[in-house]
Order: C-alpha cells, then sequence, then structure tokens
C-alpha cells in the first residue's frame, strides 16, 4: 500500500514538474506568435494611392496650344483691324496678285514673241515674195503684221498719198506697225511701276492708322506693360512689311520685263529694216 502511494507521489510530482517546465515555452511560443502577428499587421502593404488617368492632348488641344503660344501675326491683325486697315490690306493684296499675274503674262508673251521671230526668220526670207512670206507667217504673229502694213502701203500709195515718195511712205507705214507693236510688249508695266512706287506708302499708312488706335486704345485702358504695346504695335508695323513684300517682286519685274522687251523690240526693227528694203526693191522690180 505504501509502495503504491510512493509511486502515486512520484508520478505527480514529475507530471508537475512536466508542466512547470513547459509552461515557460508555451508562453514564449505564445508571446512569438504575438509578435509575428503584430509584425505581419505592420508589414502589410499599404493601399495603393489612385492615380488619376491621364488624357492624351488631342489635335484641337495644341492647336489652341499654339493660338494660346503666338496669339498675334495676320489673323488677329485681320480681327482687330477696323475698316480702313482691312481696306489697305485688301488693296495690297489686289497689287500684289495683279503684279504676278502681269509677270507670267508679259514672260509667256515675250517667249511667244522670241519663238516668232525664229520662225519669220526661217519661213518669210526663204519665200519668192513679200505676199508668200507673209501668208506663212502666223496670224497673231507682229512679224505678220508688219509684212501686212508694208504691203498696204504699196496698195494705198494712190491719189494724194500718191504725192508722198514711195520710200517714205512704206517705212512710214513700217513704222506705224513698229509702233504698235512696242506699245503692246509695254502693257502692264506702268501697272507694276505703279505698284512698286506707291505699295511701301500705303503699307505705311497702314502702319500709322494702327499705332494710332494701338496707342488709343492703350490709353484708355491705362495699361502700358510691354506686353499691352508690343502686340498691337507689332500687329501695325506688319503693314510696313507687307507695302515692301510687294514693291519688291514689282520692280524686280518691271526691271527685268523692260531688259526683256529690249531684246525683243530689236528683233522687231531688225525685221522691218529689212523689209522695207526688201517690199521698196520688189516694187521697183515690178
Amino acid at each position: 500500500m505504501q509502495i503504491k502511494l510512493a509511486k502515486l507521489i512520484v508520478s505527480g510530482a514529475c507530471a508537475l514538474g512536466l508542466l512547470v517546465a513547459l509552461a515557460p515555452s508555451a508562453a514564449q511560443a505564445q508571446a512569438t506568435g504575438g509578435a509575428v502577428a503584430a509584425t505581419g499587421s505592420a508589414a502589410a502593404p499599404a493601399a495603393l494611392p489612385v492615380i488619376s488617368e491621364v488624357k492624351p492632348v488631342g489635335a484641337a488641344d495644341a492647336k489652341n496650344a499654339d493660338a494660346t503660344e503666338n496669339p498675334y501675326g495676320l489673323e488677329a491683325l485681320w480681327k482687330t483691324s477696323d475698316a480702313v486697315a482691312k481696306t489697305v490690306l485688301l488693296l495690297l493684296l489686289i497689287m500684289s496678285i495683279g503684279s504676278w499675274y502681269i509677270l507670267i503674262v508679259k514672260v509667256l508673251e515675250q517667249t511667244k514673241m522670241n519663238k516668232q521671230s525664229k520662225a519669220a526668220t526661217k519661213d518669210f526670207w526663204s519665200a519668192g515674195t513679200v505676199q508668200q512670206g507673209a501668208s506663212a507667217l502666223e496670224a497673231r504673229s507682229p512679224y505678220r503684221f508688219m509684212a501686212d502694213a508694208a504691203l498696204n502701203a504699196v496698195k494705198k500709195h494712190d491719189g494724194l498719198l500718191g504725192h508722198i515718195d514711195l520710200n517714205d511712205w512704206i517705212s512710214m507705214g513700217i513704222q506705224r506697225a513698229v509702233d504698235r507693236v512696242q506699245s503692246s510688249t509695254q502693257n502692264g508695266l506702268a501697272f507694276l511701276a505703279t505698284v512698286g512706287s506707291i505699295s511701301p506708302f500705303v503699307g505705311l499708312f497702314g502702319t500709322v492708322w494702327g499705332i494710332y488706335h494701338a496707342l488709343t486704345a492703350i490709353g484708355i485702358s491705362g495699361q502700358a506693360s510691354i506686353d499691352k504695346v508690343a502686340g498691337p504695335v507689332g500687329e501695325a508695323l506688319l503693314m510696313t512689311a507687307i507695302g515692301l513684300a510687294v514693291a519688291v517682286p514689282a520692280v524686280l519685274a518691271y526691271n527685268w520685263l523692260v531688259r526683256r522687251n529690249k531684246a525683243v523690240m530689236d528683233d522687231v526693227r531688225a525685221f522691218s529694216n529689212d523689209l522695207h528694203a526688201v517690199v521698196l526693191g520688189s516694187v521697183k522690180k515690178s
């Protein structure tokens, strides 16, 4: 009996010791688990910030940005100008268009006359008679016009006109034809000379008018900062630049066309002199 009691006591003591030994490990494990839980909760990733969607800039926005960056220019000048300034701009535009039109037309006419001169040299002088030579030329050729004028002078040398020497009468008829040809070659040159002379002053008038209105508007607003002055005054100065841009091509075109006309008329006069001699010689032979 005592032996059983002693065994029971020893077993209880062992169990109590085991519980005492395991108690710190359980507490440590619980503490460790709590620390891990705390660490895990601390290391948990924070919520991501919400990023707003960036919209691409469209073509319309780009145009608006460009317009905002450069609010001054020809478009702004036209929109902000009054009736007088717009009239000046339209007048300069008409001058410019007219100058370029005359330049192109005259160059084509002079080129055509050069071809007609070569055709007259090739076809007219190889003909048997003056009439045949004239028929071989183009209907609207100035060389055909001079040949017909010489033939008409011979035919009309009668009555009171018959008292004029035939040599002088033929020379007068051919000279009238030459003068008509020269007059046709100078068509439009007066317009170019006028544009080259007055367009800078037209542009200057637009500049003075624009600056006057710009300074008046600035005085009324009471703001004289550089950003308020530079825009309107700069737009007004564009008038002078436009006037010069119209004048310079007109002057250059005028001088160039006059020089080309001189070369064309030299060929015409040479043909007229030879024509006079041929017509007078053919009349005397007949």
